[in-house]
Formats: C-alpha cells, sequence, structure tokens
C-alpha cells in the first residue's frame, strides 16, 4: 500500500525529536482506550503513517499535527482503496480522535484541523457483516470437543459462554473466577466496553460444560479460562483475545463447517434473542450495547423469519 502526495517528502511528516506521551496526540489518545481497543486503534494509526510515510514512521514517529487537509484527503482514498468501508471507517474515525487531541495539545491551530477533519465517511457495504450460527454448526462445534482432554473441556466451556452470553472475545478472555456465580448462573463482565460492566446469565446447559471445566481448573484466583500448554499442563494465565480467533478456526476446520469469527456467536446471540420474541431493549442490555441501533445492527436473521412475520399480517381482521 502507498500513498503519493505531489511536493511530499517523509521527512515532512517526521517529528523532528521524540516528545513525552503526555504531550503525543497518539499516545494521549491511546492512553484513554481499554487493552483490546488500544491493539485495534494502534495497528490503525501505525498504518496510517505508513502510509502518509511510505513506511517511515509508525503512530509515534508521525507529527499528527502537521497534517493538513490535502493529508486526509489523500489519505480517505488510499484507505478506500485497500480496506473494506466498514473498516476504513474505522481508520478515518482513530484518524478524526488522534487529530482532536493534537487540537486539544494546542499542537494545530483550529482552522487547520476544522479543515483536516472535514472528510466523509465511505458508503458501507451493501451487505452486513458476518452471519449467525445455526444450532447444527454450534452441536457440530461441540462434538469436536468430545474427548476429556483439558483442551476440549476448557473450549465446550468457552463455546457454551459465548453461545449464551454473547460476549466479545476481549471479554471473555478477561473473566476472573470471581466473577462467576455457578448458583445463580451470573457472570459479571467487569472490563467491558469502555469500560462498562454488566451482569449475563447463563442457562442450566451452559453452566453444566463450565462446571466440568472447573472440576479440571481448581478453584485457585485468576483467569476463568487459563491457556494450556503442551501435555494438558493448565497455565492460569489469561488467554489472549487473538487464541479465541484460533481457537474457532481450528475448531470450525474439524467440524468441517464455513470460515466465521468469534463475533458471530455475538450476532447469533441477539439474532436468536429477538427471534425468540425479546425485546430489543432487553437484547441491547444483555449485549452491553450503548444504542439499540447497534444492537438492531447484529440482526442476522434470514428471509424465513421476514416472511413469517409478514404472514401475520391481514386486511380484515376478525368479521363477524
Amino acid at each position: 500500500m502507498t500513498l503519493l502526495l505531489e511536493s511530499h517528502s517523509p521527512d515532512d511528516l517526521k517529528l523532528a525529536h521524540p516528545i513525552p506521551l503526555t504531550r503525543h496526540p497518539a499516545g494521549v489518545y491511546l492512553s484513554g482506550l481499554g487493552s483490546g481497543s488500544r491493539r485495534t486503534i494502534r495497528y490503525s494509526l501505525n498504518t496510517m503513517a505508513n502510509l502518509l510515510t511510505g513506511g517511515e514512521c509508525d503512530a509515534l514517529t508521525i507529527d499528527w499535527s502537521k497534517l493538513r487537509y490535502h493529508h486526509t484527503a489523500a489519505l480517505r482514498v488510499a484507505l478506500r482503496e485497500n480496506f473494506a468501508p466498514v473498516t476504513a471507517n474505522k481508520m478515518l474515525s482513530a484518524l478524526r480522535r488522534v487529530l482532536l487531541e493534537a487540537y486539544r495539545l494546542d499542537l494545530i491551530q483550529a482552522q487547520d484541523y476544522q479543515k483536516a477533519v472535514d472528510f466523509p465517511n465511505l458508503g458501507a457495504d451493501s451487505q452486513p457483516r458476518g452471519r449467525s450460527l445455526s444450532l447444527s454448526e454450534i452441536a457440530a462445534l461441540v462434538k469436536t470437543c468430545d474427548s476429556d482432554s483439558p483442551l476440549d473441556i476448557r473450549d465446550a466451556a468457552i463455546i457454551a459462554i459465548l453461545r449464551f452470553a454473547g460476549l466479545r472475545r476481549a471479554e471473555l478472555v478477561s473473566l476472573e473466577l470471581s466473577d462467576l456465580n455457578v448458583t445463580k448462573g451470573e457472570l459479571l463482565v467487569r472490563k467491558g466496553k469502555r469500560g462498562k460492566s454488566r451482569k449475563v446469565y447463563l442457562t442450566t446447559e451452559a453452566i453444566s460444560f463450565v462446571e466440568k471445566w472447573l472440576s479440571l481448573r481448581g478453584s485457585e484466583e485468576g483467569a476463568l479460562f487459563c491457556r494450556i500448554r503442551k501435555g494438558g499442563r493448565l497455565h492460569l494465565g489469561f488467554m489472549h483475545p487473538d487464541a479465541i480467533w484460533r481457537l474457532f478456526q481450528k475448531r470450525a476446520l474439524m467440524a468441517g463447517l464455513e470460515s466465521f469469527s468469534p463475533h458471530d456467536f455475538r450476532r447469533t446471540f441477539c439474532s436468536d434473542l429477538l427471534d425468540a420474541g425479546v425485546d430489543l431493549v432487553t437484547v441491547q442490555k444483555l449485549a452491553g450495547h450503548a444504542s439499540p441501533v447497534t444492537t438492531a445492527s447484529y440482526d442476522r436473521r434470514g428471509e424465513e423469519t421476514l416472511r413469517s412475520a409478514v404472514q401475520r399480517l391481514s386486511m380484515q381482521g376478525n368479521l363477524e
């Protein structure tokens, strides 16, 4: 990926000398994010800095305060050509935020800042991302965990938690043993998006999978789902969110399923609750969304659900 600007040299955008992170726009922005979001935003900022300087700078070595409208407009074009609209728009949002921090730190004049961020988002994809998993697909995944090995027992419990609680993978790996109340079937999600906490609830079926894992894991404080080393040895350190992605890539291959992401479990959770007649606001609270509009965008119910809904309509009602 390259970005060429007329009369532009990568050196023009390099920081003249290192500055403290408390005075660096990207440093200030990143410091206010949660661990999961910080990694994603850092990748976005690194990518944009790389594009703007031909690979010479990353998020912390570029001078964001030197960006002007011709930089951001050209960057928007480059992102449009190299990324899906949803991904590109998330990167553009990060760009606006880091320029806002530059303005707040008095590193860029108001007029230059306003011009630099005066660009529209890209048109969204015509089709929503992700998909909903069928009951047969979920059953096939569970079937790949039918041995008594520590890995299979742990992964089956993870599948149950994602199926019945719809957690984000970063929330899942942040769970501690103390967050689980087996008696009440409750999980306290203390490290959700934007630092918000919420309770989620587990079915009897889910609890049975979790209890089998706990009988192996033990009662020592620490991560609810820990890493498993070769030979089945447990290491009570926290898993990385990327490990959940790899887990499901492997399980999907074992089950002969079409590839899917851990987040598709979350889409399935929301879709199935809506299909069961649960109101949108309740699903929003269970999913930990800031707005019901976000929850609605997770709906992946198929055409048969829509067809069935229309069949409930009538022209005449109950005529005597």
